[in-house]
């Protein structure tokens, strides 16, 4: 488009945002209409894309980061002919594909969720990445962010980590309209101050008017031609622009215009323009999904094996078999063992550094070009990213998460590296799966199994070696359990996972010798629970102790009164549960201090046993 269409075309972008936000009665129009112009030349004159075929290979990516201006999204698909008018207008109404922030899951041509602020340019940087080290199909990834959300730490661990890794297909568009929610920014107008920050980093910047549509349309050009550097175009612009009543004024954040009708005629009115957008290059998928028969690593049992060992050598074997799976893990790859991987793969092994924010956006990003992303760190480091594995889960992502060092039985370290909220966290996450294994083989199976499975999967592992309890053709289902001791005679049933099943085993045994039979449940799948089991133990048996390395709210203990909230009756319960400040100690002595091994699981469950005879 020559200049006088895009003036055009940025200003039906802007009525139309005005007009949708109308309709809805809520939304962000002001902040749709300072970036208006940046949209319109990148929509018209740059961006390559196929809207019929939003999985073609070759086509750029564009996220919003600064979610809340989704009026202007929508307005430029309407413009692109994605939507028509009609469901433009539907915006923020139930059942509306158009929601307030944008997702994948209701529109096909969205990367991922937006909305927190900050995390655009993370995720984008994981999409980049897939672009230029794995797919090499030359398209480009468009970022646009607010001015806002330049205070988020997030999004100067991903500045760096694109410098780093070199991602010249990476563009990010700065929106400076100097104001944010509740008044100015920090930096205000001040493009340089943000121009130093992007440039010690390693980008390439570049200042701009931003609603000079040719300055920007060189702008674009510049950043495309650029080699070696990510670019930032970091764009001067007015919120409200074009609109007198409200164009650079404070206290209009996230309110339709209180004059739509006006406005809209200021604007010069309703237009119908249609863009023809580039179309994407030939392109095609390069990975694999499989490649044959997966060998998974197997031990004999008995042996002594670390499940963090397991995980690595499981997912080293995996990487064998399915050449779309990739890793990723926060510099602590010695530790999870990811380096077990990326010695066999490194190819496909991506090294995020104590940046755990980045490293879950790097594996969104991943995801959303058909990868099958494992990222890992000590559980306790997850809890950084929290923000980021929900918003994951908006997106609908298919990621895979494993922290290791999980609870008090990491020893000596003390409580600053115990993960100990970790299941309650992935627990509470829309439509996750939470696995936590005890042995070597189980491990192994579940990784596999962890691949086919939709939306977050997180697996817990563990630092200590861990006796083999399985043999290697055991089978493990997602949302099972596995009952490890049982007869007709129980009286108290231990449900156990992870490091707290041999526990479990080993109270069980000395139970027997005071003349009490207790049936063991290896609950090795979190969530989903096993609801069957859990139900049949509780009416055989009467009484459940559940025991676990963390904290009581949340995890284990939890899951399993979640089998019996449908009307059910409960069974008579005791919860043994990490309840105090660890410190440095032993994994035995930290077991025996937290209550959970072998001797207060006996205890325990003798005293319930006792008390429901009495009763």
């Amino acid at each position: 488009m020559n200049t006088a269409e895009l003036v055009e075309l940025a200003q039906q972008l802007r009525v139309d945002s005005v007009r949708a936000s109308n309709a809805a009665g809520s939304g962000h129009p002001t902040s749709s209409m300072s970036a208006a112009d940046l949209l319109a030349v990148l929509l018209a004159n740059h961006f390559r894309y196929d809207f019929e075929r939003p999985d073609h290979p070759g086509n750029d990516r564009f996220v919003l980061s600064k979610g809340h201006a989704s009026p202007l999204l929508y307005a430029a698909y309407k413009a692109a002919g994605a939507i028509d008018d009609a469901e433009l207008l539907t915006f923020r109404k139930q059942d509306s594909r158009l929601e307030g922030h944008p997702t994948p899951r209701r529109l096909p041509w969205v990367e991922t969720a937006t909305g927190s602020l900050g995390q655009g340019l993370p995720v984008g940087v994981g999409i980049a990445l897939a672009g230029k080290r794995l797919d090499h199909n030359g398209y480009r990834v468009w970022v646009l962010c607010g001015d806002s959300e330049l205070a988020e730490g997030s999004v100067w661990e991903a500045a760096e980590h694109a410098a780093y890794e070199n991602l010249d297909n990476l563009t990010a568009i700065l929106d400076v309209n100097r104001l944010g929610q509740r008044g100015p920014t920090r930096h205000g107008h001040d493009l340089d101050a943000y121009a130093r920050r992007f440039q010690a980093f390693g980008w390439h910047t570049v200042e701009v008017d931003g609603h000079d549509v040719d300055a920007v349309d060189r702008a674009y050009g510049e950043a495309i031609s650029t080699t070696g550097q990510p670019t930032v175009i970091i764009a001067r612009t007015l919120k409200g622009k074009g609109v007198a009543a409200v164009q650079d004024r404070e206290g209009l954040h996230g309110k339709p215009l209180p004059e739509a009708d006006e406005a809209i005629a200021e604007l010069g009115g309703r237009r119908d323009l249609r863009v023809q957008v580039h179309e994407p290059s030939a392109a095609r998928m390069l990975h694999a999904v499989r490649s044959g028969h997966l060998e998974l690593p197997r031990w004999d049992e008995g042996e002594e094996v670390a499940t963090r060992d397991a995980y690595g050598q499981a997912l080293t074997a995996l990487g064998t078999g399915r050449g779309d799976v990739v890793a990723l893990d926060g510099e602590v790859g010695d530790s999870t063992r990811s380096e077990f991987f990326a010695k066999e793969h490194p190819e496909r092994y991506f090294e995020c550094y104590i940046a755990e924010q980045q490293m879950v956006a790097t594996a969104v990003g991943l995801a959303t070009r058909g990868w099958v992303p494992y990222a890992a760190t000590f559980a306790a480091f997850l809890t950084r990213a929290h923000d980021f594995v929900r918003m994951a889960a908006v997106s609908g992502a298919g990621i895979n998460l494993v922290g290791s060092h999980a609870g008090v039985a990491i020893g000596q370290d003390g409580p600053s590296q115990m993960g100990l909220e970790d299941l309650a966290m992935m627990r509470s996450v829309h439509g996750s799966t939470v696995l936590y294994p005890c042995d070597a083989n189980q491990t192994a199976r579940l990784v596999a199994a962890m691949a086919d499975c939709e939306g977050i999967r997180y697996l817990r592992t563990s630092r200590g070696k861990s006796k083999v309890i399985y043999g290697p053709d055991e089978e493990f289902a997602v949302g099972g359990s596995k009952v490890l001791r049982s007869s007709p005679d129980d009286r108290l049933t231990l449900v156990a996972a992870g490091v707290t099943v041999p526990e479990a085993l080993a109270a069980a045994e000395a139970l027997e010798r005071d003349g009490i039979r207790a049936r063991v449940i290896d609950l090795y799948s979190v969530k989903p629970v096993d609801r069957d089991t859990l139900r049949r133990a509780a009416e055989e048996t009467g009484c459940l102790v559940t025991v676990e390395d963390h904290h009581e709210e949340g995890g284990i203990g939890d899951a399993v009164l979640d089998a019996f909230l449908d009307g059910r009756p409960v069974p008579r319960l005791v919860r043994l549960a990490v309840r105090t400040m660890p410190g440095s100690a032993s994994p035995e002595e930290q077991l025996h201090a937290a209550g959970i091994d072998a001797e207060a699981i006996a205890a325990a469950g003798k005293l319930l046993v006792e008390e429901a005879v009495v009763r």
